[in-house]
């Protein structure tokens, strides 16, 4: 036999490549730590991820509403995304169809992947060369799962806490996060996270982005899960204010300012939000309700006074004169 010289290939990583050893496409690296899980009283379900490797949720989170979700990670296969919702549309559960694509993957032993299907049934895979510590913990509808982490104590502790914590399944994934990144997480540190969640029924078009309650992403931060909880704030912030325009829509202007007022309490840095709040109202003959709004915003940031005078073209103010000056005057004179 021929000595085997090993090569270091630098890859975020060294991994020992050996010359005259079969070395095959194992696909991008994610080693890291997620969970899977479907709110049993909604039916959304979710996916979660936290790793020291750049924009961690853009290969190993997949998910579609009224189908289920995915995470592929260690050495990804991202047809285990592609493949696994494709089967789970076809009436095949998580389980089956994990072991189906477990089944035919010459690299398979690299591999770690979690699936859960719209009726709550959960499947998860780790390899036996998935790097050390890694694991995997399957609980009521939902699975905790790590490789290359500080210790083995991680993906219980994510399971511990996914179990103890109420709230919305957001709050619940989020929980699980912090308690892996406590309990010791990758053994590399922090770089990344991700979150999707999406409805457990599927409204047949998914290009509106209602099926998708949350999409976000943190790519690059030193503080991964403290910056997503603070992008989930947000987006509940901005759902409150979309909430809004649909109940102005319909003439329910009483509801719709509880909505704005939800969300400004949950971002009360973006002036947008009460901008348009004042909008609604002076388009609506509530000037009073509105010039207090207005003169706020525009003392925290002017540029909002400009935008005032082009919304009346655009048929989001009345096409008065006098109205638009009175709100112009708001703003503090420089």
């Amino acid at each position: 036999m021929r000595p085997l010289h090993c090569l270091l290939a630098l890859v975020g990583f060294l991994v020992p490549v050996c010359a005259g050893a079969q070395t095959p496409d194992r696909g991008p690296l994610a080693h890291t730590f997620s969970i899977v899980a479907r709110d049993s009283r909604t039916g959304d379900m979710g996916v979660a991820v936290q790793s020291h490797w750049f924009s961690v949720g853009s290969i190993v989170t997949w998910g579609e509403a009224g189908v289920g979700v995915v995470a592929t990670q260690s050495f990804v296969d991202p047809g285990y995304g592609l493949r696994g919702l494709d089967l789970m549309k076809k009436g095949v559960s998580a389980p089956d169809a994990l072991k189906r694509l477990v089944a035919g993957d010459g690299q398979r032993e690299v591999r770690q992947v979690a699936m859960l299907d719209a009726q709550g049934h959960v499947g998860a895979y780790t390899g036996k060369q998935a790097i050390a510590a890694a694991g995997h913990k399957i609980g009521d509808q939902y699975s905790a799962q790590a490789n290359m982490m500080a210790n083995d104590k991680v993906w219980p502790a994510m399971a511990a806490a996914f179990e103890k914590t109420s709230g919305d399944l957001a709050d619940r994934l989020l929980a699980a996060l912090a308690a892996g990144q406590s309990a010791g997480g990758d053994i590399r540190g922090k770089q990344s996270a991700a979150i999707l969640i999406v409805k457990g029924t599927g409204s047949g078009r998914p290009w509106q982005g209602a099926d998708r309650l949350f999409d976000l992403r943190v790519e690059d931060s030193v503080d991964p899960i403290g910056d997503l909880r603070r992008l989930v704030r947000l987006q509940r912030a901005y759902a409150h204010a979309n909430r809004g325009d649909e109940l102005v829509s319909e003439k329910k202007i009483d509801e719709a300012l509880k909505e704005y007022a939800a969300a400004e309490q949950l971002a009360p840095q973006i002036q947008e939000l009460p901008f348009w709040v004042a909008v609604t109202l002076a388009s609506i003959g509530r000037e009073r309700e509105a010039a207090p709004i207005f003169r706020s915003v525009f003392a925290k940031e002017p540029q909002w006074v400009e935008l005032v005078r082009r919304l009346p073209a655009a048929g989001l103010l009345p096409n008065d004169p006098a109205l638009i000056q009175r709100i112009v005057s708001l703003a503090p004179k420089r």
